[in-house]
Order: C-alpha cells, then sequence, then structure tokens
C-alpha cells in the first residue's frame, strides 16, 4: 500500500500549518547543514525553505497584527513572569 505524502512534503504545497512549516524547515536546515544534499537538490531545499519562512513570518505577522487588536493597537512588552 503505496503512503501518501505529507502535504508539507511537496515543494510547491502550501504547509497546512505553521507548526508543519516549522517542522519542515527545521527538517531542511538539518538536512543543509549536513552538507550531504547532491547540487540539484540543494537548491530545491534552499528554495522551499525560503518558501517555508516566508510562510511563517507571515502567520506571525497575521497573530501579531490580531494581538494589536485585542491590546488596542499597542503591543505590551512581553513579560514571562505574567
Amino acid at each position: 500500500m503505496p503512503k501518501t505524502p505529507s502535504p508539507t512534503v511537496n515543494a510547491d504545497a502550501t504547509p497546512v500549518s505553521y507548526e508543519a512549516a516549522l517542522e519542515e524547515l527545521e527538517r531542511l536546515v538539518a538536512q543543509l547543514d549536513a552538507g550531504q544534499l547532491p547540487l540539484d537538490q540543494l537548491l530545491s531545499q534552499y528554495q522551499r525553505g525560503a518558501s517555508l519562512l516566508a510562510f511563517c513570518r507571515e502567520k506571525l505577522d497575521a497573530v501579531e497584527q490580531q494581538i494589536q487588536v485585542l491590546e488596542g493597537q499597542s503591543l505590551k512588552p512581553w513579560d514571562a513572569a505574567a
């Protein structure tokens, strides 16, 4: 029985969530850091990583905008003790 690929594995697929994109990005960074990829895969993996990074930034920006709306247009400083 063939295994169906995850939507985050396809180089053109939009990740299903921020968490899925971040997980795939971490795997790609590990592969790139290992230096074991053939040259043709290196470029495509780098491009996929850039796409995932843009997706994550867009998600974070959207959440930040929602928080600004909830906080009256001014972000409060993060207080880890709160």
